[in-house]
């Protein structure tokens, strides 16, 4: 998958890492947010990105904890990365919402359950946005949190709130206020 290829390489653009640490980093940074990315699926990349020559790895030890691999990006990982970005930004851009599915199919429901069914998504929606809020709030006089960082929280938020506008618009189109 390019994403998590584009996600583990820019990372490691920026500074050499553990597998580990990268998953703290997609954790601390609520990658995995936006973009489809796991922990398991982290460890077997940066297998895969070596495998390919595209990372490198060095063993290292520090004090008493155990060895690690800590992982650096080669020049082939450099272009790959570059490659990636160029790829990835010219795709057509899709929005994929797991609650689709349930969109395309409430008009087989009864009214109540049509109604819980939006609410439902409603709640979730809010809850979504009110953690956006918090994080934009607590992050935006944050010197340490990237610039893109806020971009991206930013247009999560935009997203909660077209999401609200929408579902109002899907409850009076089936009459569910």
């Amino acid at each position: 998958m390019a994403t998590i290829d584009l996600i583990v390489l820019g990372i490691l653009k920026k500074e050499s890492l553990s597998a580990y640490d990268i998953q703290k980093l997609v954790e601390y940074r609520n990658i995995s947010k936006w973009v489809k990315i796991s922990t398991p699926s982290i460890y077997k990349k940066v297998i895969q990105l070596e495998e390919k020559g595209y990372i490198t790895s060095t063993t290292v030890k520090e004090g008493k904890m155990p060895e690690k691999a800590v992982y650096t990006l080669t020049e082939s990982g450099h272009r790959q990365f570059e490659k990636l970005m160029m790829e990835i930004s010219r795709k057509p851009i899709n929005i994929f919402l797991d609650f689709n599915a349930v969109i395309v199919n409430i008009d087989s429901l009864p009214e109540e359950t049509r109604k819980s069914c939006l609410a439902n998504i409603e709640d979730q929606v809010k809850t979504l946005k009110s953690y956006l809020e918090e994080n934009l709030d607590i992050k935006k006089n944050d010197p340490e949190i990237p610039e893109v960082g806020m971009a991206v929280l930013e247009q999560q938020y935009m997203l909660a709130q077209a999401i609200e506008m929408w579902i109002s618009s899907m409850k009076g189109r089936f009459s569910l206020k």
